[in-house]
């Protein structure tokens, strides 16, 4: 422990010394480098005292929210400013050693001074992140966008052509503070003409409680002709604070589980049910958590028992990396898996249809959209709501609208 503080300290220091650089390479006034200086000193005291407060039997706070948003409007900018000025060192460094050997410049002169010009443009680009994660925190956590995708299926039965679903993810109800927004993004999910809709977990943070002040709002998800289905996620089981007693987190277990009902929802704990439609039907399977670094509560033979090897199936599983794991190669052929818990990191690059980047792709084969193998898919889907950081930058908050379609993909 003592020695991952002293990394730690050793890392924030270094990074400290090489963000200032870019600041005294252009600013000469001592009072405002004596004032940056303190203001980064107070700025840091507060964020290790308010993480150092973190109540384990708490959980998520607002100060908590307040402090990571804090941290990274501070130091994604800092690290990439010392990112560009310690390559300059680098440079600076090697050009002296030509001067040295090479020219016998004198010890001196060797060592070429910063360049203004390298510092603006580390100042340029920091404020890229800078003002992005500041508008993430504003606007983009709830910048909500709909988002459909149509997939072909040349098994999917004949009445079930043009069936359309809307999905939703990753709610986490306990960091919401505005009401106003959350309406709006219930009129979204209403305003879809689908005939069935999925909730694919984690309802909230960790406590039933953080629920109480959304139930109303979330009640007024319509009716769907085809049902309002759900499954837990990794946060509904509590898992994540220190409960004084067992009782206790079970209680909230059962108090989360509750939740799903009291706003419409039957929650598929490891079991299946059937849609039917006309002479047709689809097998709907919903299974617990199942994550490979995560809870593993999912039992996808038990949720399939007496599911036919030809039935078409959808399948709803909170992780995607359990689609990885588990589904994708499984026997009994799950056509499409719908899946979020990744919210793609709320950080990353979108350019639809052309590109898409989060540090997310670097831990969650699929983490973002739509997959395949060998003609059987996952759909990701990006979050309704936000965790941990208060915010989103270019990974929106989402509502999925996904159309069966009969035939081949395209391409």
């Amino acid at each position: 422990m003592i020695f991952r503080f002293i990394i730690l300290c050793a890392l924030l220091l270094f990074i400290e010394f090489y963000s200032y650089q870019a600041f005294r390479t252009l600013i000469k006034t001592r009072w405002i480098l004596i004032g940056y200086q303190v203001i980064s000193l107070l700025v840091l005291i507060f964020i290790i005292y308010s993480f150092l407060q973190v109540d384990r039997s708490v959980g998520q706070t607002r100060q908590f929210m307040f402090t990571t948003g804090l941290m990274l409007t501070v130091y994604v900018p800092k690290i990439l400013l010392t990112l560009i000025m310690f390559s300059e060192d680098i440079f600076r460094i090697g050009a002296s050693i030509v001067n040295y050997f090479i020219y016998n410049t004198p010890r001196k002169e060797m060592m070429p001074d910063r360049r203004k010009f390298v510092s603006q443009l580390a100042l340029g680009l920091a404020a890229i992140p800078f003002l992005s994660i500041i508008y993430g925190i504003f606007e983009g956590k709830y910048n909500f966008k709909v988002i459909k995708q149509t997939v072909f299926f040349p098994d999917l039965p004949d009445a079930f052509d043009g069936f359309k679903i809307t999905q939703i993810s990753d709610v986490h109800s306990g960091s919401f503070d505005n009401p106003e927004k959350i309406n709006y993004a219930i009129d979204l999910i209403n305003e879809q003409e689908s005939d069935l809709i999925l909730f694919t977990g984690d309802i909230v943070n960790t406590h039933a409680k953080e629920m109480h002040p959304w139930l109303e709002t979330f009640s007024r998800i319509k009716d769907y002709k085809y049902g309002k289905f759900a499954v837990l996620g990794n946060h509904d089981y509590g898992e994540y604070v220190t409960w004084p007693s067992e009782k206790e987190k079970d209680e909230n277990f059962k108090a989360i589980k509750n939740l799903y009902g009291q706003i419409g929802f039957k929650l598929m704990l490891n079991e299946h049910t059937y849609i039917q439609k006309g002479d047709d039907k689809i097998a709907l399977i919903g299974v617990e958590n199942w994550g490979v670094n995560f809870k593993k509560a999912g039992d996808l033979n038990k949720a399939s028992e007496n599911v036919h090897k030809d039935d078409f199936k959808v399948l709803m599983s909170h992780d995607p990396s359990h689609w990885d794991a588990e589904i994708k190669d499984h026997p009994k052929n799950f056509h499409l898996t719908f899946a979020g818990h990744t919210h793609g990191m709320q950080f990353g690059i979108e350019i639809p249809g052309y590109f898409k980047w989060s540090l997310a792709q670097y831990i969650y084969k699929q983490w973002a959209g739509l997959y395949e193998n060998v003609g059987r898919y996952v759909y990701v889907n990006r979050g309704f709501g936000f965790h941990a950081y208060p915010g989103r930058v270019g990974i929106m908050p989402e509502i999925t609208v996904i159309e069966l379609k009969k035939g081949q993909n395209v391409g």
